[in-house]
């Protein structure tokens, strides 16, 4: 399967120029223009990697940068015209695992894609998500609250993952449809709202108060304030 990266800039030709060049080597490739979109896309298709500009309305890079290293080890090339160093080194604290100035060269970006690529790969999918009390290991597929194991099926753990991903963020109902269960899925009856029940609670053990919480109409969101 072709790593999927997700382009992240306000200059529109340039993300249409990255799209056609990666896509060209065999990339998945997703655009986003905003911040807000960026956060959009990442909740619809989690990328292998991310390439990312700083200055971008809504939601800078460096908060994005930030948002991605709290809930996992999503590899992001920060590509932007701030080029001192303590750009280089504000970007680098944020998250960013490599940096890169503009103006650049498309083969040096490259090369730094598939540098960053074989680097994750190499580290076997051994990525632990946390959020709260909740600690969720993708590789080993287990889920401890308060050091508690707790016990998913597949689809709860493939959704609570899912919201680990991009906490705070709300969730819609057709995300979750073509997500964990494929674009083919209908979405018939309330079967989010029964794996959402059963998940919640299972992780409401050792007196963890309840963090998936249900935004009416739209979805649900992880969040700590109840």
């Amino acid at each position: 399967m072709a790593s999927r990266i997700l382009v992240v800039d306000d200059e529109v030709e340039l993300t249409a120029s990255l799209k056609r060049g990666l896509t060209l080597e065999g990339y998945t490739v997703d655009v986003a223009n905003d911040g807000p979109a960026a956060i959009s896309a990442m909740i619809g298709h989690a990328p292998d990697l991310v390439i990312l500009d700083w200055m971008l309305p809504g939601l800078d890079g460096i908060e994005i940068a930030r948002r991605l290293r709290a809930t996992g080890t999503t590899p992001v090339i920060m590509l932007t015209a701030r080029d001192t160093v303590d750009d280089r080194v504000a970007g680098l604290e944020s998250g960013a695992t490599d940096y890169l100035c503009k103006p650049f060269a498309f083969a040096e970006l490259l090369a730094r894609v598939r540098v960053q690529l074989r680097a994750h790969q190499s580290q076997g999918g051994n990525e632990v998500l946390r959020f709260g009390p909740i600690t969720l290991d993708v590789c080993a597929h287990t889920v401890t609250v308060r050091a508690h194991n707790v016990s998913l099926t597949a689809k709860e753990f493939e959704i609570l993952e899912l919201m680990m991903r991009s906490p705070h963020q709300v969730i819609t109902r057709e995300v979750f449809y073509d997500r964990i269960w494929g674009y083919d899925f209908g979405g018939e009856g309330n079967v989010i709202e029964v794996y959402i029940s059963a998940l919640r609670q299972k992780l409401s053990v050792n007196g963890t108060p309840r963090l998936i919480q249900t935004v009416r109409g739209i979805g649900y969101v992880l969040r700590e304030d109840v």
